[in-house]
This record gives structure tokens, C-alpha cells and sequence, in this order.
């Protein structure tokens, strides 16, 4: 059985003692660093299966680090921890590439469940066909969309969420699945950074021509196509 290879880069003694501990007690092998310079380096190498980061660290933000690694092609899965619990802050931590996100004081047991559950996605077998709504097309192998024919920049989260809003089944897609769709967990985000990332999508459609190709339908969720 391979072992689960955690990486967690927090400036505190006491979150990495601690986190040392129960991830082990869990079969986890855990490395630890202090500051974002030497979390990086760490990072870099590949070698991990998942990395804990916490956004506020010495000499290189959470942010910073997470932004050099998914510029340097380093994939493996990011669980920031934070002590801001506003939703623009987990948007943005999300939108750089970010694979879950938790705020201080957290529960281990959460803490695990989303590292679990991270590790589960990036070893789900298979890609995703493409998927045509009219004009509009979007590739799960590239992470690639179109609107006749034009490319569309999204960023991977958007991406996830225009993707669920076209795949899960009903013409109208609720907040709650579509949360549990792209987060992987229920209580990874809040229900208002569903709807942050749902007006990131919602404007970029419309930027690129698509007019308003994502409607609200008030109290049930959203659905795309014409008004």
C-alpha cells in the first residue's frame, strides 16, 4: 500500500507539531516547513501527494507559493489554511489554483476529509468528454472553452464551475450541488463563493459575446441557455 506523502508549510510550531502528529496517527508521512521560500523549494520537487499551506507566512505568502508552483506545472492538490474567513479571500486562494481551503481554528477531522477527499479527485480515472451547448464548447481534457468557435479564458475553478453547470442533470442546477460538484465537499466553501465564482463565469461569457448565457432562477440554483 503506498503511503499518502503530506507536505505542510505553517509558521506556527504548534499547528505543525500538531498536524505532524495526527497525519501520521492517520498514515500519512508528513514533511514540515516554516516559511513560504523553503515550502516552495519543497514543493517544487514534486514528491508530495498534497501540501497544507497557510497563506500568511515569512518571507513568501501562501498566495505567492501556490502561484509559483501552478506557473511551474507542479499540480498536486493545495489545501490553504487561513485565519480571514472573508469569501473574497477564499475566491481568490481558490481562483490561483487552490484545491480546498480552510480557516483557523480548524477541525482535524475536516482538515483530513478534505485531504482525503482531494486525493480522490486527482486520482479519478479517465477524462471527460467535450460537451457542446450550442455555441458554446468546452474541452475537460485542456480546460479549454469556446463560444463559436472564440476562446474563452477561464481559470481551472471557473472552468469546473461552467462545466457543472452544463453536465449535472435538470435544467436547473442548485448551489448546494453545484458546491459539492466543484469543491468535493459540502463545507469546503460557503454558498456565497458559489455565487462569486458563478458571476466570474457569468461576466467572462459575456465579455466573450455569449450575452446572458447563465440565468439565476431565485431560490432554486441556476441554468444556462436562453432567457
Amino acid at each position: 500500500m503506498l503511503v499518502t506523502r503530506v507536505l505542510v508549510v505553517d509558521d506556527e510550531p504548534g499547528v505543525r507539531a500538531a498536524l505532524e502528529r495526527g497525519l501520521a496517527a492517520e498514515g500519512m508521512t508528513v514533511v514540515a516547513c516554516a516559511d513560504g521560500r523553503s515550502g516552495l523549494e519543497a514543493a517544487l520537487t514534486g514528491a508530495f501527494d498534497a501540501i497544507v499551506l497557510d497563506i500568511i507566512l515569512p518571507g513568501l505568502s501562501g498566495y505567492r507559493v501556490l502561484e509559483h508552483l501552478r506557473a511551474a506545472g507542479v499540480h498536486t492538490p493545495v489545501l490553504l489554511l487561513s485565519a480571514k474567513d472573508g469569501e473574497i479571500d477564499q475566491a481568490d486562494g481558490l481562483d490561483l489554483g487552490a484545491d480546498g481551503y480552510l480557516v483557523k481554528p480548524f477541525s482535524f477531522v475536516v482538515l483530513v476529509a478534505q485531504l482525503r477527499a482531494m486525493l480522490r479527485r486527482r486520482d479519478a480515472p479517465g477524462a471527460a468528454p467535450r460537451v457542446r451547448v450550442g455555441a458554446l464548447e468546452l474541452d475537460p481534457g485542456s480546460g479549454a472553452v469556446a463560444w463559436g468557435g472564440a476562446p474563452v479564458e477561464l481559470s481551472p475553478r471557473e472552468f469546473a464551475v461552467l462545466h457543472a453547470l452544463v453536465t449535472l442533470p435538470g435544467p436547473v442546477v442548485g448551489k448546494d450541488a453545484l458546491r459539492e460538484q466543484v469543491w468535493g465537499d459540502g463545507d469546503a466553501v460557503s454558498l456565497n463563493v458559489v455565487e462569486v465564482y458563478v458571476g466570474y463565469v457569468r461576466r467572462k461569457l459575456a465579455a466573450a459575446g455569449a450575452g446572458d448565457l447563465v440565468h439565476t432562477e431565485r431560490g432554486r440554483g441556476y441554468r444556462i441557455g436562453a432567457p
